[in-house]
């Protein structure tokens, strides 16, 4: 069984393998047909290429948390309070762009090319994409200018909405590891699991903005307790960097970004920088430059 998992093509190959022959133009549920160019266009944008906004959102994110006055000193506020106001802006305005830009093709794939879509979400390595996106409005949301309040009402429904699909392919995926024989952990585990770590994380943060402590650490347990399961794991099954395809080597550095995103997370929920949010950051630390 093992054998079997491991020669499963990563997820690009996949969706590469699916496309149809452009002498035939496809149609979609509707029965209307698509120009070859934009059928090989909406076959290749598959969820991984979420992995730019998620980038660019998490950069916006932490230039914002740099400016803030979190409980650092007067001299490293000092000195990240020169950081251009507009720079910070211009990034923002980037990402959400670049964002918007990617969901809305990946919302034509999902109605043109659907089959395509779901062997994503069946396959073990692509249903973790599928993360990428909710995970980047999270991160816009909270890096977002001063236009919404943490504590006014749209924030609130815009983060849950956000939140709930979250929660939603946490059910999926760690109840597979459970329940399902050709899908347990120690089969299945792979460095891109780490981004449903993150992703509730993330999901800790915002509802600790919002002020319901215990819906963060809700979140923030499932995510570090399963970033400890999936660390474990990997860490005794990967020999090197051969035994994953080139393509996947960069997901690698996930292995630090579910800690800092847990120190932070865990510095939102208890308002002060305290041992365990060191900690966190300490071994993110240590993780980079061990990578």
């Amino acid at each position: 069984m093992m054998e079997e998992i491991e020669c499963k093509p990563p997820t690009q190959l996949i969706v590469e393998a699916s496309i149809n022959s452009t002498d035939h133009p496809e149609k979609n549920n509707s029965g209307e047909a698509l120009s070859p160019s934009c059928s090989n266009i909406l076959t290749k944008i598959h969820a991984g290429y979420f992995r730019i906004s998620l980038s660019l959102g998490c950069q916006a994110l932490l230039w914002k948390i740099l400016t803030q006055p979190n409980g650092v000193s007067r001299d490293v506020l000092h000195v990240f309070s020169k950081l251009p106001s507009t720079a910070c802006l211009l990034l923002w305005c980037l990402a959400a762009l670049t964002h918007i830009s990617l969901t809305l093709v990946y919302a034509l794939r999902c109605y043109f090319q659907f089959d395509l879509v779901k062997a994503e979400f069946s396959h073990h390595i692509g249903v973790n994409y599928l993360y990428a996106p909710w995970i980047s409005w999270l991160a816009l949301l909270q890096s977002a200018p001063i236009l919404l309040q943490n504590s006014s009402l749209l924030y609130m429904i815009l983060c849950w909405t956000f939140i709930v699909p979250l929660a939603m392919l946490d059910i999926k995926i760690y109840g597979q590891w459970f329940t399902t024989e050709k899908r347990f952990l120690s089969v299945m585990a792979n460095p891109t699991s780490l981004i449903s770590v993150i992703g509730n994380l993330v999901a800790a943060r915002a509802a600790a903005q919002m002020g319901w402590k215990e819906s963060a650490v809700c979140m923030w347990s499932l995510g570090m307790v399963h970033y400890l399961v999936l660390f474990v794991t990997l860490y005794q099954r990967l020999s090197g960097q051969n035994s994953l395809p080139t393509i996947l080597r960069p997901t690698f550095f996930l292995f630090f970004a579910a800690p800092s995103m847990g120190s932070l997370a865990w510095n939102s929920i208890t308002g002060t920088f305290d041992t365990t949010s060191k900690m966190l950051f300490f071994f993110s630390l240590f993780l980079f430059v061990s990578l």
